[in-house]
């Protein structure tokens, strides 16, 4: 694999993220369902989800391509090593990057203005995006090559940002339009994050930046492990890799949560009616003449609306 592909992929799904996060900003308004007259007959059906601006078919078709041509040279290389471990795990890789190539060649078929697939409803689409991140996620859950190799606790933390991409999959498939531009940011997201853990694995895998006494073993092109001497130094890895995980989760929700806080207030999603506020000057003055009464100024009360209704009582008596 080396450090390029790795590089590679992870640019690939940092672009592809971006753009479904900066395309779920671009969605049609008009297309949403609230503006429709509930009146009308037309209203009591639920409008599909709005078609986006750009769509990132081409890329993920590109990217899924290279996957392909990438686990078919390693294939051969595993055969030429006689490592039947590595030729199966590039069968698994091509499997994963064929469904995500048919996914982007059917979304391309089916936005494009001479749309073959026109009648297609988009959740066939989007159930095919889901059944590959579901097949993506089993794939580096059940890949264990050596199970005290510390390359299974990056594989391992990958898992969380393909969970992401899982569950906002299956919100789009549940959300209407008004809600499908959350679904696609969360997306993006999670692909974003995919990508720079890729970065970070082939920078911690081939230039030795794990810990030390942590070596590499190559078994052929597509499998190697790295094993540490002792026992603390494979904790000490395992606890830097989860370091290194934080770190990035952290700069991503700092990052998303700046840029959809500008695009928001750019495309007025956040604007309200602010006629309802007051001044907080205004709150204050009459915060300055409110009391507390205490316990025994309540008891005092009671005791004297006691004593007045005895009295009351004895009056009408004599009476």
């Amino acid at each position: 694999m080396g450090i390029l592909s790795y590089a590679v992929a992870g640019g690939g799904f940092a672009v592809i993220g971006a753009w479904e996060s900066l395309d779920s900003s671009n969605l049609d308004p008009n297309s949403s369902s609230g503006t429709a007259d509930s009146s009308s007959p037309m209203a009591q059906i639920r409008a599909s989800p709005p078609k986006s601006v750009g769509s990132s078919s081409i890329p993920v078709a590109l990217l899924s391509s290279l996957f392909i041509a990438n686990s078919f040279f390693s294939f051969f290389s595993s055969i030429g090593s006689r490592d039947r471990v590595g030729s199966m795990i590039q069968l698994q890789i091509v499997a994963v990057a064929v469904l995500f190539l048919y996914y982007a060649i059917l979304t391309y078929l089916v936005n494009s203005k001479n749309a073959v697939f026109v009648a297609l409803p988009s959740s066939i689409t989007t159930l095919l995006l889901l059944f590959g991140f579901i097949e993506e996620f089993l794939m580096f859950y059940l890949q264990k090559k050596d199970v005290s190799g510390i390359e299974n606790r990056y594989y391992d933390l990958m898992l969380v940002p393909i969970a992401i991409c899982v569950f906002s999959t299956v919100f789009e498939l549940k959300s209407d339009s008004s809600t499908y531009r959350f679904a696609k940011l969360g997306r993006g997201i999670g692909l974003i994050l995919q990508g720079t853990w890729f970065l970070q694995m082939g920078v911690s895998f081939f230039t030795g930046l794990i810990t030390n006494n942590c070596t590499f073993h190559e078994k052929s092109r597509g499998n190697f492990t790295i094993k540490c001497k002792g026992h603390g130094d494979y904790h000490r890895a395992k606890a830097i890799a989860t370091l290194q995980f934080n770190c990035h989760l952290a700069l991503m929700v700092v990052v998303a949560t700046g840029l959809f806080s500008v695009i928001a207030n750019k495309n007025g999603y956040l604007r309200q009616d602010h006629s309802k506020y007051r001044p907080l000057g205004a709150e204050l003055e009459n915060l300055s003449t409110f009391t507390l009464d205490s316990d025994e100024e309540d008891e005092v009360r009671e005791e004297s609306n006691v004593a007045k209704e005895v009295g009351l009582n004895g009056n009408s008596s004599h009476d």
